[in-house]
């Protein structure tokens, strides 16, 4: 489904350029995001400027850090002040399934009190990685009180500032498949059901895509849309009936591949069972080929291979699968051009029919020259660097197309147009 562009590391990773399947009239369509790079992370404050009372907080810190790492009730309610132990035990419950493989805090932001003060207010990291899934953490931030009591500081408060974690809103379930790991708030039959189509999207893009990525997914399934929203930190009404997108850790390098696929529970249960099949082999394929994902890939070759395997052996007619578009051209309106990464902008008027145009486009190119030659193409892509100074997008398009294809921009539209014009 879609990938997103820059934001801080929130309880989110940043959002992957993959798209999410809508459930629309008259068949599938899909929407859109933009692609999600790790913010700069804080530089280290050196250790001549940390006097008083910072090294007693980063030694709560890490004792928390361990605490929940071996779900250690008395350890962690040791580091916790009386008021709030209910709470942070509470906490502990709700990840208790998590498989946590590493856990940390980092402090981002600190400013030592007065010698009077009796409480303060710390920004910090929390890094986790879980155990067989991440080669790289994932970062939430928080923010952490602590209170002088007589036997010392001790935690308060321990909050998202930004975008939650998911047991920040319920009790994390865990349903581990052959291929993939379903963390979730939903019941556990749900969940599995989810992880075993997960187990089978995994072969079936590596048919298509290989064997040059992990083979192992990760999903989330929050317990309602407005959750979905809130650990994408965006307005819920900006993702309403998208079903899934594909977010990647905000503490890996840009384009390795630790991606989760992020499932909307309500669009989600509204899809068929073609429609749900479709929209986690679309998702698993932009985990496959996020390596070879660049800023510069076009939204329309990034979502047009995702759609293309996904609906690969469905049995779906091209009419079928590209509804509006069929429409479109019975009326006479046959497109010209292929969709410009706007158009995939969740909420933008013609989203549907740049996801079926761009299905359309990859499929030509997997038919006229082989499966292989669009892997080979959408690697290219990616490997071609940024485009020089003054290079349109078309003329790098057309280097592409000509080194791999051997034909150039004018002769791939014709193809992909006169494929729209037989849909009428």
């Amino acid at each position: 489904m879609t990938d997103l562009p820059p934001q801080p590391p929130a309880g989110r990773s940043r959002l992957s350029r993959r798209a999410a399947l809508l459930l629309a009239a008259g068949g599938l369509a899909q929407a859109s995001v933009p692609l999600l790079r790790p913010a700069a992370r804080p530089s280290a404050v050196p250790e001549a400027a940390r006097p008083g009372v910072r090294p007693v907080v980063e030694g709560l810190l890490a004792e928390r850090a361990a605490a929940l790492l071996r779900h250690d009730r008395a350890a962690l309610a040791a580091g916790t002040a009386p008021d709030a132990a209910q709470a942070q035990l509470a906490l502990l419950d709700r990840l208790a399934e998590v498989p946590f493989a590493e856990l940390g805090y980092r402090i981002t932001s600190f400013t030592e009190p007065p010698p009077e003060a009796d409480r303060i207010v710390v920004a910090a990291e929390l890094d986790h990685r879980l155990t067989d899934l991440d080669q790289y953490p994932a970062v939430v931030s928080r923010r952490l009180a602590f209170v002088r009591l007589p036997e010392g500081w001790r935690l308060a408060e321990d909050e998202p500032s930004g975008a939650p974690a998911l047991w920040d809103l319920g009790p994390v379930r865990a349903v581990r498949g052959a291929r993939c790991l379903v963390l979730g708030l939903a019941e556990q039959t749900e969940l599995a059901t989810l992880a075993a189509r997960a187990d089978q999207a995994v072969p079936a893009v590596g048919a298509v895509w290989g064997d040059a990525w992990p083979g192992r997914l990760l999903l989330e399934l929050p317990g309602s849309e407005s959750e979905f929203a809130r650990l994408l930190d965006v307005q819920p009404e900006s993702y309403q009936g998208i079903a899934a997108v594909t977010v990647a850790v905000s503490g890996a390098p840009e384009h390795t591949p630790a991606d989760r696929i992020l499932v909307n529970p309500e669009a989600y249960r509204g899809l068929s069972e073609l429609g749900r099949r479709v929209v986690v082999t679309h998702e698993a394929t932009h985990v496959a080929t996020r390596a070879y994902t660049r800023g510069w890939t076009p939204m329309w070759l990034s979502e047009g291979v995702a759609d293309h395997t996904a609906y690969l052996d469905t049995g779906r007619s091209a009419r079928q699968i590209a509804p509006g578009l069929a429409q479109d051209v019975a009326a006479g309106r046959i497109p010209r051009t292929l969709p410009s990464d706007a158009d995939f902008t969740a909420g933008a008027a013609r989203i549907g029919q740049a996801y079926e145009l761009s299905w359309l486009a990859c499929g030509v190119i997997a038919r006229e020259f082989g499966e292989r030659s669009l892997v080979r193409f959408y690697q290219d892509v990616g490997e071609s660097g940024r485009p020089a100074a003054g290079e349109s997008p078309d003329a790098v398009l057309d280097r592409l197309l000509r080194g791999r294809l051997g034909i150039g921009v004018a002769d791939f539209t014709a193809l992909w147009t006169a494929e729209a014009a037989r849909l009428a």
